[in-house]
């Protein structure tokens, strides 16, 4: 009996990309420092940088006036930026002045942002020059969270690339999850790999500085976020050696990066099965409620948390929908690849932007739904494209199998709501105001 199943469609990695280097809409790195510092209890992040900076932390975090946060703003006062003052002096005394008064920081970064960084404040001297003063109980080091040339999630790539070197050496054969995780769903990918026999497990961020682990020759990582780029290429630099996966998005990304994981292990398929078959179940049911109404749907991406490639394959993969341009600030194949694998080809694929040109295309595809920032949401609202936000999905629970049909769930609401408020349009005023009581 011959076999007259059509062949496999190729996938997407090789696929020509579009690249642009015009004007971009992105938000500012120094907003990772929100999901960072609580996932680093012992850590403070000092950012160098304006008064707007401040305001835009205070804004990004609702720090409460009462509250001791954990991350502050050294203000960069005229004087500083006319050099007639010594900023490294005055960097030297705030320190000075914060460490006395918090005696539970053990790691201080240094962040650099756009005002520190046009006028040229060396930030990695000062860190090397701290981290001597106040060794060995605080370690000091710097990255750069300028909005200048990064988008928002580079904040923590950053970060992440920045601690790498710092690491301590080891022989010993470990995994390492890298990528900050909201605790509850850190465990939840913890307690999976675990119940295969895998270990010792280390994740990346540790939650305080004597939590660290070790890198050398024996180490594997496998990377929970797509935007982590710089810390791949530092982490191999120091050895450690990268299991590429899609990534865990969805049922199917959940259970591909855990296979990718298993098999590095030699997990049995046995116990694979047994471990994901309830999870897989509960994430296919949560899905199939979730995505209603996504189905034959399109969705357009505007660059911009470098989530945008493997959301795109959750959505045409799991969810039905059909992807017209995936656009994302930076394409890292070798990152993005097992992703790009897994899609038809059919969509556009942007690297960078320029933001007239893309916003063109965009009204021209008239998407059922929109991923983009918020700067273009209000007015693609206005225009009658229904949007989604697309920080909204670096700050909401959204990986692994448990919060499968809550990830679902934040592209199928806008359409729902437009559809509502479409019905509400048509009723008659008088059962509008009934309907509203």
């Amino acid at each position: 009996m011959n076999d007259q199943s059509p062949p496999p469609m190729p996938g997407c990695r090789d696929v020509p990309v579009l690249r642009e280097r015009g004007q971009r809409e992105v938000f500012c790195g120094l907003t990772g420092i929100i999901w960072l510092h609580r996932k680093m209890q012992d850590a403070f992040f000092l950012v160098v940088g304006s008064r707007t900076c401040a305001h835009l932390l205070q804004s990004a975090a609702g720090v409460m006036i009462f509250a001791e946060p954990r991350f502050g703003t050294a203000i960069l006062e005229e004087t500083d930026l006319a050099g007639m003052a010594d900023a490294q002096d005055e960097l030297d005394r705030e320190v000075a002045r914060l460490l006395a008064r918090r005696p539970d920081i053990r790691q201080l970064f240094l962040v650099g942002s756009c005002p520190s960084e046009v006028i040229k404040l060396d930030l990695a001297k000062a860190a090397e020059r701290m981290s001597a003063a106040h060794a060995p109980n605080v370690r000091v080091i710097n990255y750069s969270g300028s909005g200048i040339e990064t988008t928002f999630t580079q904040g923590e790539d950053a970060c992440l690339a920045a601690m790498v070197p710092v690491l301590p050496e080891t022989d010993a054969r470990e995994l390492v999850l890298v990528g900050a995780l909201p605790d509850v769903v850190e465990q939840q990918a913890v307690g999976l790999l675990e119940a295969m026999g895998i270990g010792p497990i280390r994740v990346l961020p540790a939650p305080r500085k004597a939590d660290d682990l070790g890198l050398g020759a024996n180490t594997v990582f496998a990377l929970t976020q797509p935007f982590l780029g710089d810390t791949h290429a530092a982490l191999e630099r120091r050895g450690a050696r990268h299991i590429p996966a899609p990534f865990p998005f969805g049922e199917e990304g959940t259970t591909a990066w855990l296979q990718a994981i298993a098999t590095e292990f030699d997990v049995a398929p046995d116990l694979f099965e047994r471990v994901t078959a309830a999870p897989r179940a509960r994430a296919r049911k949560a899905v199939a409620q979730a995505a209603e109404g996504l189905d034959g749907k399109s969705v357009f991406f505007f660059p911009d948390s470098q989530l945008e490639v493997p959301l795109a394959r959750f959505l045409t993969r799991e969810c039905g929908m059909t992807a017209i341009e995936v656009g994302t600030p930076y394409l890292h194949r070798d990152l993005m690849g097992p992703d790009m694998d897994l899609m038809v080809q059919g969509p556009v694929f942007s690297e960078g932007q320029d933001v007239d040109m893309q916003l063109d295309r965009c009204r021209a595809a008239r998407p059922d739904l929109t991923v983009c920032g918020l700067g273009l949401a209000n007015p693609l609202e206005a225009e009658g494209l229904t949007t989604k936000w697309a920080i909204e999905l670096v700050f909401t629970p959204v990986h692994f199998y448990e919060q499968a049909g809550d990830l679902a769930g934040l592209f199928s609401r806008p359409l729902r709501r437009r559809a509502v408020l479409k019905l509400d349009a048509a009723q008659p005023p008088a059962a509008r105001a009934e309907a509203r009581r």
